[in-house]
């Protein structure tokens, strides 16, 4: 009897020691901040070499942690690029969510509900996954992000900031999750996507436009623009010191150590023929990655090719959750090497593409294309080249945000002065186009017709074309109206353009606040009074 009693007792001590060990093991599970800015592009960091944008928050992360050099969205587009991150899929593997403005397809997994199955507690503040709509099977509302706190406001130094005191919010969550669990918080900024205020950059950043070292080649630089610049730079600073808070405040409270702090953007800078494009200033995005617990050697610089569908992968590897179906490689083996060289990640090779951004087209028609990067050259196919890059004209160039800079544009077009800024950011494009990013990183010189060149575009083109095969990509396949085919968000999108040629829409610039009334070619179609 004795000796049952004792073995019992050993039988459950036995137990109850690996409870605890397993429960040790979830408790050293890290967790996941996630900051997304809204339309930055890679230049515009301070820790990445520009001189006229401070941001603290990000270089202190990359100083204690990995600064990517080479890191891309697949989409340069808000909810595409983040369906992407989500995921861990290209564009054209996401159904409706490779559109934007649209559906997110019930049958596809994300990351951040496989992490709320294996006990992490989810949140996020800010701007999550969209513009669009995303349901269960059921037709229930999906939280791709977890659960909204956005409660806390702030006083925001323009009316066009956002007044969504990201820090407070991240606050309230910490505070209900404690430290029974490991968590993922995603912390969508609003900035810096437009409207801006005009002058906010001067007025409150207390910047000068001679301080900007260079304007983009496609762009006027005249003081319209490089103002447009400062306003730009003024909100991401402003992100930039939320995230720095939020970051002491983890510090504060002894959980930074084992927390992984990533910050990154969607797509490229809101300015004609950056965001929404393929360009490589469109795709090319910050990041860095900080964890003390579990980056061996940090303050690393990686150069290596790396994109947004490798981000699902990394997270769920970190936590020592099985992977969901995606087309990336976790970013984890990086994290322990000391010779950089050893991880054997190094892809050498990116792609990227797009399909409907935003409406005002024809037929509901999208721009697709699809791209490929390798060895320091762009290699670019534009299946419609007979559409409008950045959306008709009549209907105001709806893929691309409305700006001063945009209307510096269109009026130098109008008056006739200057028609070439128009041609590089509007005007029709050849179907391929190739572009030596060592000596062009603005892709102005398309080299797609150089005999010198022929070889190199050939092998892009077949690999790239052997890649989208591969992952049945409907436009590869000829299946790619698709994409124009598919609902958006809301029924008052389809069919705008045709609507509104046939004046059955006589204000349309109501449906559509990121353009200025005046982007519309055909305004003077419209009474007077919607001017006002």
């Amino acid at each position: 009897m004795n000796r049952y009693r004792f073995a019992l007792m050993g039988l459950l001590l036995f137990n109850s020691l690996s409870v605890v060990n397993a429960q040790s093991k979830k408790l050293d599970r890290p967790n996941i901040l996630l900051f997304v800015f809204d339309d930055a592009s890679y230049t515009h960091f301070s820790a990445n070499g520009c001189k006229w944008i401070n941001t603290p928050g990000f270089d202190l992360a990359a100083k204690e942690g990995i600064l990517f050099k080479n890191f891309y969205t697949s989409n340069a587009k808000c909810a595409p690029s983040r369906a992407s991150m989500l995921t861990g899929l290209y564009p054209w593997q996401l159904k409706e969510a490779g559109n934007h403005i649209s559906r997110f397809p019930a049958e596809i997994k994300v990351f951040t509900e496989r992490l709320k199955e294996n006990g992490y507690s989810i949140g996020y503040t800010g701007k999550p996954w969209g513009p669009g709509i995303a349901k269960t099977v059921h037709g229930k509302n999906r939280e791709l992000t977890g659960k909204p706190y956005q409660k806390r406001l702030t006083t925001a130094p323009t009316a066009a900031i956002s007044k969504t005191d990201y820090t407070a919010n991240f606050s309230d969550f910490l505070n209900d999750v404690g430290k029974a669990k490991p968590w993922f918080f995603w912390c969508g900024g609003w900035e810096p996507h437009r409207p801006y205020e005009y002058k906010s950059g001067i007025k409150y950043g207390k910047k000068t436009t001679a301080m900007i070292d260079r304007v983009p080649a496609y762009l006027p630089d005249n003081d319209t623009v490089r103002t447009d610049l400062l306003d730009y730079a003024y909100e991401i600073e402003y992100f930039d010191n939320h995230i720095l808070k939020m970051i002491n405040n983890l510090k504060k409270k002894g959980v930074l150590d084992n927390t992984i702090v990533i910050i990154t953007s969607d797509n490229g800078m809101p300015f004609p023929r950056s965001k929404g494009y393929s360009f490589e200033i469109s795709n090319h995005i910050p990041m860095v990655m900080m964890w003390k617990n579990g980056i061996k050697n940090p303050g690393k610089i990686v150069a290596d090719y790396f994109s947004t569908v490798d981000l699902a992968p990394t997270f769920l590897a970190v936590a020592n959750i099985n992977p969901i179906a995606s087309s990336g490689k976790s970013l984890q083996p990086i994290f322990n090497d000391i010779n950089i060289g050893n991880h054997k990640l190094n892809k050498g090779v990116l792609y990227f593409g797009r399909e409907r951004n935003d409406f005002g087209r024809p037929n509901n028609q999208g721009y697709p294309t699809r791209s490929i990067m390798k060895d320091g050259f762009l290699y670019i196919h534009n299946f419609k080249p007979d559409r409008y890059p950045g959306g008709n004209p009549e209907t105001g160039y709806l893929d691309v945000d409305g700006s001063p800079s945009k209307t510096a544009i269109l009026n130098l077009k109008r008056s006739g002065s200057n028609s070439w800024f128009w041609d590089q950011s509007f005007a029709l494009r050849p179907q391929e186009e190739l572009y030596n990013l060592s000596k062009d990183i603005d892709c102005m010189h398309n080299l797609a017709k150089n005999k010198t060149y022929t070889s190199l575009k050939s092998a892009l083109r077949n690999q790239l074309f052997y890649k989208l095969k591969s992952q049945k990509d409907p436009r590869i396949m000829g299946k790619g109206d698709v994409f124009d085919n598919y609902s958006f968000m809301t029924s008052d999108y389809w069919n705008f353009w045709e609507r509104v040629k046939n004046k059955e829409i006589l204000h349309p610039y109501l449906k559509t606040p990121w353009v200025e009334p005046t982007d519309y070619e055909t305004i003077m179609i419209f009474p007077k009074h919607t001017l006002k």
